[in-house]
């Protein structure tokens, strides 16, 4: 029988789960910008109580995700192509530099647990997954900042990530051109446990500018 003590941990796993559905919905466009979605529509959507769906919608609107519209749900604010290059520029800023550092850091850590996130990439693009695409990308780039020990850089790459849109990516994996991205994130790794820091940053930045053209439904050439 399970324990009452269970309970609590139920009802967080529920709101982790609905702010996750919400934010990977905005992120592939599935939720349209500038239109109000409701939070009753959406529960019923994932099969949940309204609870949990209005605080993940709180928890993204403190984030600058979405905007909540009183009495009436909220919406996702629409992006130009201006607010993508700033957050390209910012990321490149940021973790460029830092898969360099990355590198120099790397030590006698085990690589496997980051060699598994990108083979489930790499396994989630063939398949044309993009949802389990996008939840491993996640991890895997958060995982390689996270072992620099800065906390502000990843909950700040975070945050970029959610701002940002992929409106190019079901296109890519439809036609089955997902893999080629995919991939890059093997190569980056390799670099980074060879404690290649300057094949790792520029790996990195060939990454971003890829995944930039993604954003806008503009992928970059394959030589870019």
């Amino acid at each position: 029988m399970t324990t009452s003590s269970h309970a609590p941990l139920r009802a967080v796993s529920l709101r982790e789960q609905a702010r996750n559905a919400i934010r990977t919905s905005i992120v592939m466009g599935e939720i349209a910008p500038g239109q109000v979605e409701s939070v009753v529509k959406v529960a019923a959507e994932l099969g949940v109580s309204i609870t949990p769906v209005r605080e993940a919608v709180m928890d993204l609107a403190n984030l600058g995700i979405v905007e909540v519209i009183r009495n009436k749900g909220f919406r996702v604010p629409q992006l130009t192509d201006q607010d993508l290059d700033e957050i390209f520029k910012i990321r490149t800023m940021l973790e460029v530099p830092a898969m360099h550092e990355a590198a120099e850091k790397f030590g006698d850590r085990d690589p496997e647990p980051f060699r598994l996130l990108a083979e489930d990439i790499i396994s989630a693009a063939k398949s044309g997954d993009v949802r389990a695409f996008l939840e491993s990308d996640r991890l895997f780039h958060k995982a390689l900042l996270e072992t620099l020990g800065n906390r502000r850089l990843v909950n700040t790459v975070e945050q970029l990530r959610d701002q940002a849109r992929m409106q190019g990516l079901q296109k890519l994996a439809d036609h089955g051109d997902l893999t080629e991205s995919a991939v890059e994130h093997l190569e980056i790794l390799e670099a980074i446990t060879a404690h290649d820091g300057e094949r790792a940053a520029a790996l990195m930045n060939k990454h971003l500018a890829h995944s930039r053209g993604i954003w806008a439904d503009r992928p970059e050439p394959s030589d870019a």
